[in-house]
């Protein structure tokens, strides 16, 4: 209808179901004697990570930004904010707020969405995971089975036939070409790219059909921001939350290594660099917290909206948002 595109797509009904989950959220951390944080949006530093694009914020007229710059950026996650928290001992934390990604756009994807992101001082990941286990339980309106949990190499073997740490990548290729990707496109991917690629179109819409699905070990060239498996090297402590074939949630065990962290965002500036990417200065405050002295934690991200639609048995964030980034 002509003249309607400034209509919110929740109705009153739907705002309240809304806000009544955030409520809950904030009385499960309130009971479990977590602190609610709330850090910048506008940060100075982009991040490195060559899979996320973050918003650039230029200000009119030649004023300037964070820190005399002339330039600051939207944050993708409060994460580097939240870390310089934990090294200057604020405890146990956690932060609801809206985050901004670039290229992220679709049924399942929004540019700006609501990140629940926390922080548990001493507790290894499972133990976090239980934590996670028992929010998302408290949300669903139904009950659920009991949660699994899957190593990432084992889900490729049951799923592709193949090992996600020992397989060839021209098996990869092989693997993915079945899947009926182009390849042409598959040429230009790297080991990890093909399987991001895999996990995204083939393997995770098949995961937590059955109620909800840890999937871990992650290969350590995936890392990111989490340490190492000392029993296994070859993969890290890190997880993602699946149900109905959505990710919900990425968790690590924390990487408090100061050196192991700057040379990670260095491999992120390079492959930036070979992609013709941005190559971003990496965040001087978080390497400096870290040398500071990270306390052992583990921290995991929680898509809110997502959630949200998981729980209402829908499909699109549409269903759960007031309005899209198109209408906003």
């Amino acid at each position: 209808m002509a003249g309607a595109g400034w209509r919110p797509a929740l109705d009153r009904g739907g705002l309240e179901q809304r806000a009544a989950a955030l409520a809950a959220i904030r009385g499960f951390f309130a009971a479990r004697g977590v602190l609610e944080v709330d850090t910048p949006q506008l940060v100075r530093h982009a991040v490195t990570d060559p899979a996320l694009h973050s918003a650039e914020v230029r200000w009119p007229g030649g004023s300037q930004g964070p820190a005399g710059a002339a330039a600051g950026y939207l944050h993708t996650s409060p994460e580097y904010s939240m870390k310089r928290l934990l090294a200057a001992g604020s405890g146990d934390i956690y932060q609801l707020c809206h985050v901004f990604r670039g290229d992220e756009q679709g049924a399942l994807h929004n540019p700006e969405f609501m990140l629940l992101e926390w922080y548990r001082v001493g507790w290894p990941m499972r133990q976090l995971g239980d934590e996670v286990e028992a929010l998302l339980r408290m949300l669903h309106p139904g009950p659920l089975a009991p949660v699994r949990w899957l190593g990432y190499d084992q889900a490729f073997r049951e799923q592709l036939g193949i090992s996600a740490l020992e397989d060839t990548q021209p098996r990869l290729v092989e693997c993915a070409r079945a899947a009926g990707f182009d390849a042409a496109l598959l040429a230009r991917c790297s080991r990890d790219e093909l399987l991001d690629l895999l996990v995204g179109t083939t393997i995770g819409p098949r995961l937590g059909l059955g109620g909800p699905l840890f999937l871990h070990g992650y290969p350590a060239s995936q890392a990111a921001l989490a340490r190492l498996d000392p029993a296994d090297p070859r993969t890290a402590l890190r997880f993602e939350l699946y149900l109905d074939g959505v990710e919900l949630c990425n968790g690590f065990e924390e990487l408090g290594d100061a050196g192991e962290q700057r040379a990670r965002f260095e491999a992120d500036r390079a492959t930036r660099r070979a992609r013709g990417l941005a190559v971003p200065e990496a965040d001087a405050y978080l390497l400096q917290a870290l040398a500071a002295g990270l306390p052992d934690c583990s921290g995991v991200a929680v898509g809110i909206d997502r959630l949200l639609m998981v729980a209402a048995g829908v499909r699109q964030l549409d269903a759960v948002l007031p309005f899209r980034s198109e209408r906003a």
